[in-house]
């Protein structure tokens, strides 16, 4: 307990930073035996959300809501996963699953389990619809970030522009940086997994470590650079391949 208040925390109109100190469990609509955390959201005038969900064993979800599609990102445990049709499929930590819009989906833990979740409402373009992908983090080849053998980003989902939103994870070895400030069109919402570094977010700097969420709207200033002895690595999401005026 922190008698006087203060926290690494903070929330603008343009970023925020939500330490684990701060965060406050809840039940979440349309889930069963699980809690969660909605760190970023429409309220904070985000246009995705980002939680972290604990699931007891045997606790389920039956899907998003209408028009939502989802990302899952296991941190720990072991869920099963339904699809239409009848596939089913096995997750564990570092797996992940890309739920399609309007596709009822059940997940359900076998074991105490501790999600990453990503939801934003479909955009729809002038072409198919994407369909369910389930893979493993270890399986995405890592590429040298803009030729930078010490930043390496590994890409998640399809590119295509069936898709709209992209998940991708991001590891840097100690000292490396992203080479540019960037400012761009693409909001992100990011959860650290491992180490620790400064992320610049608009005109501030703060220290982040493991399990520090990040929300960067669009056009907001963005730098990190890794910090400490071990490698720094991120998971974060972006929107992708639509134009900006669509959907609004």
């Amino acid at each position: 307990m922190d008698l006087f208040g203060t926290t690494r925390s903070r929330v603008t109109s343009q970023h925020a930073l939500i330490t684990p100190d701060t965060w406050v469990w809840q039940d979440l609509p349309g889930w069963r035996g699980a809690k969660g955390v909605v760190h970023i959201s429409p309220h904070m005038g985000a246009r995705f959300v980002q939680a972290n969900v604990a699931i007891d064993a045997g606790g389920f979800t039956g899907g998003a809501a209408e028009g939502v599609e989802r990302v899952v990102w296991v941190r720990t445990g072991k869920l099963a996963l339904k699809l239409p049709g009848g596939a089913a499929h096995t997750l564990v930590a570092e797996d992940f699953a890309y739920l399609p819009s309007d596709r009822p989906h059940e997940l359900k833990a076998i074991e105490a389990s501790n999600i990453v979740l990503f939801e934003k409402r479909y955009v729809k373009a002038a072409f198919e619809f994407p369909e369910a992908i389930v893979g493993k983090t270890a399986d995405a080849p890592g590429v040298a970030f803009m030729g930078d053998e010490q930043a390496r980003l590994q890409t998640l989902l399809p590119t295509d522009e069936r898709f709209d939103m992209a998940v991708n994870v991001f590891t840097y070895q100690p000292g490396a940086n992203l080479p540019q400030v960037e400012i761009h069109v693409m909001e992100h919402g990011l959860v650290m997994l491992d180490g620790m570094g400064v992320y610049r977010l608009g005109d501030s700097w703060y220290p982040v470590e493991e399990g520090d969420v990040i929300w960067m709207a669009s056009y907001c200033p963005q730098w990190f650079v890794a910090m400490g002895k071990a490698p720094a690595r991120y998971l974060y999401y972006k929107d992708v391949n639509r134009e900006p005026l669509l959907g609004l």
